[in-house]
């Protein structure tokens, strides 16, 4: 037996105990419901240790992740729905289908094959529903931008999809205009629904381009709070504070830290 396979046999057995009757109140009363803010924090953090290359922080990140999918299996199991082993069966299972170049005959050459292959497969595994759209498939509740995203993907797949990049422009400026004139309107529902569309036109262009937008957008406020921060020293420095800034001086600060 591997040392990985002790620990994980090790951590099976602390959550037993934590959840068992002589363990822990807190951890007895979470359910799967409970536990969804937590899988997302955990996701995040995960991400973020990526970001700033944080390797130590991101095994301790990756155990608490870990964490949460034994937690809910634990969950699960006292409820006699599946188990851990159930969790792991799984993924080995369909690890071994979904890539038939590796565990049997066929041939892919390149990453696109091997995706383009992946979602055929998924497709013929979990064939649509009778009576049910195709974007059914996108769950409702989960971050707004990631829904888009999948909804887009989904769309694209079948075939409704931006033919050139340039068109995607055009439809951003269209949708930048609807919502000024919203704003000149001085309708807030419309103004809700119009920046609606110019974000969800926003993810868009993001997954035409082959980019995560999550990702880009957490790249981007990472981007803003160094930026920011360094407007902040830059004023510290000279015994000033931002409020007291003309528009003028606040760009300048700005270009200056993006210099940094």
């Amino acid at each position: 037996m591997s040392r990985a396979t002790e620990q994980f046999g090790d951590l099976l057995a602390i959550m037993r105990r934590l959840r068992s009757p002589e363990g822990c109140p807190w951890d007895r009363e979470q359910t799967l419901e409970s536990l969804r803010r937590y899988l997302i924090e955990e996701t995040y953090e995960v991400i973020d240790a990526i970001d700033r290359r944080d390797w130590t922080g991101l095994a301790e990140e990756l155990g608490d992740l870990q964490l949460q999918v034994v937690f809910q299996a634990e969950i699960a199991q006292s409820e006699g729905w599946f188990d851990i082993q159930a969790v792991l069966e799984t993924i080995n299972s369909k690890l071994v289908r979904r890539h038939p170049h590796v565990f049997e005959s066929e041939s892919l050459k390149t990453a696109d094959d091997v995706t383009q292959r992946w979602e055929q497969i998924k497709r013929e595994e979990k064939p649509q529903p009778h009576g049910e759209g195709l974007l059914d498939k996108v769950p409702r509740h989960q971050p707004a931008m990631l829904e888009a995203h999948q909804a887009g993907k989904l769309a694209a797949e079948s075939g409704f999809d931006w033919q050139r990049f340039e068109d995607m422009g055009d439809k951003l400026a269209e949708e930048f205009r609807e919502v000024c004139e919203a704003l000149q309107a001085s309708d807030p529902q419309r103004v809700e629904d119009e920046i609606g569309d110019l974000i969800f036109m926003a993810v868009n262009v993001a997954r035409f381009s082959g980019v995560d937008p999550e990702l880009a957008l957490k790249r981007a406020n990472s981007k803003f709070r160094q930026r920011f921060r360094s407007m902040e020293r830059a004023l510290a420095a000279e015994g000033r504070e931002m409020a007291a800034c003309t528009p003028a001086e606040l760009e300048q600060l700005w270009q200056r830290a993006k210099q940094d």
